[in-house]
């Protein structure tokens, strides 16, 4: 009688399994890592399985900012690629493509423009001065010298700023393209399908890119968007394969991690202003940040989120100022009242230094986050470890392995902010 091996479970398993028979004929005289990074490199990107249609969807340069809102908006994604319109029809994927696009951008662009020529902006009309701490404090990053001496303290925000704003012709009107180069906005840097998997880890870690296009350089379109929550689903579905156990058995306190003590940990207290959390996610380049009561996380507050100051500016009618915790609290109820999933209403997802790399990842895949507060035995912080930390225990990059990779990319526009 023959017995048939099981099929593996998903996508992700069945790489799983290609990366276990490259494991097992790596040379015994490498490291680990060495071997890892051997079969990483043996993979190519194409054989990444596919984003959902959804997720790899394209917006085009003459889109309005809020055509790209609600594009962002309907198919759940943080960010998408920009199409130029005026590229001519045989143009390869270089000039193809803008850059990426996302949420927090475009809330950050539009704001900073109330800062320039003095105060004087496009919404002078139709703002009242009540609200103008508001628009300085986020748009200067509430670290402008001008600010600070005009507006000593804390920051405020008002109820109906941002409705006016989304309903301005200014939001309207906007193009997609006027905005490039500013604030998250970067030169487009894709793979292309024969680049390997070492490449995207190392793109999605070191280099800190959230997320990878893949391109298919004989059309020059994207077939393929990899982001850190694709790779942290791939790590937890080869959880239990030999190429993963020399990692994942062992406790995170053994590989190194977390790699910031407490005080490197950059936070906020539960009764700052919410935009000061913003601001120092801006400063900082950090994707988030946890709320603190003392030294105790009691939530999480991510760069996305200020995606809700357009999407939801109904939380915001009953405050004149709002602190990092009543932020929290209303979109959790924004979130509950109309159904919609969040990491924000699971609350703050912590571990162990003794919890092993296995437990975290399945932590991480099961809340679809990409970041876990460790906590020790009273709840008092002790750091932080993101997608990108785990990564960087895995792999390495090999001397002069980019070459001349960014070549033509790099560095990133003179008038590039965050």
């Amino acid at each position: 009688m023959v017995i048939e091996e099981e099929s593996p479970r998903s996508p992700e398993a069945k790489l799983g399994m290609e990366l276990e028979e490259l494991w097992d004929i790596q040379e015994a005289q490498l490291t680990p890592t060495e071997k890892l990074n051997a079969c990483f490199e043996s993979i190519p990107v194409s054989e990444f399985p596919h984003a959902s249609p959804s997720q790899v969807i394209e917006i085009k340069s003459d889109a309005s900012l809020g055509e790209a809102v609600r594009l962002l908006s309907q198919n759940k994604i943080l960010s998408a690629p920009v199409v130029n319109v005026d590229a001519p029809e045989d143009a390869s994927w270089i000039d193809r493509y803008l850059g990426m696009v996302e949420f927090a951008g475009i809330v950050v662009w539009i704001l900073h423009q109330s800062e320039k020529n003095d105060g004087s902006d496009v919404f002078s009309s139709t703002l009242d001065n009540s609200l103008r701490p508001a628009v300085v404090a986020a748009a200067g990053g509430m670290s402008s010298p001008r600010y600070r001496s005009s507006q000593p303290g804390s920051p405020k925000t008002a109820g109906n700023f941002f409705e006016l704003l989304t309903s301005s012709d200014f939001y309207k009107n906007t193009k997609v393209k006027d905005i490039s180069g500013s604030f998250r906005w970067a030169p487009f840097l894709a793979l292309q399908t024969s680049n390997s998997f070492l490449t995207m880890l190392l793109l999605l870690s070191k280099y800190r890119m959230k997320s990878v296009p893949v391109v298919d350089p004989d059309d020059g379109k994207i077939h393929n968007i990899i982001t850190q929550s694709a790779v942290i689903h791939m790590l937890e579905e080869c959880a239990d394969l030999q190429w993963f156990k020399s990692w994942g058995s062992k406790k995170l306190c053994e590989l190194g991690l977390p790699l910031m003590n407490t005080s490197e940990v950059i936070k906020v207290d539960e009764d700052e202003p919410v935009l000061q959390a913003f601001r120092l996610m801006r400063q900082k380049g950090i994707g988030g940040l946890p709320v603190v009561n003392g030294n105790k996380p009691v939530a999480n507050i991510s760069i996305r989120d200020i995606q809700f100051l357009l999407i939801a500016p109904e939380i915001y009618k009953d405050y004149r100022s709002i602190t990092a915790k009543n932020f929290v609290t209303s979109v959790k109820r924004y979130l509950e009242e109309n159904k919609k999933a969040s990491p924000l209403v699971s609350g703050m997802i912590t571990c162990r230094k003794d919890d092993t790399l296995k437990e975290v990842i399945l932590k991480l895949d099961s809340k679809e986050i990409h970041r876990i507060y460790v906590v020790d035995e009273e709840g008092d912080l002790e750091g932080v470890i993101t997608l990108r930390d785990i990564i960087s225990r895995i792999v390495h990059e090999p001397r002069g392995y980019f070459g001349d990779f960014f070549d033509g990319v790099l560095p990133l526009p003179a008038n590039s902010r965050v």
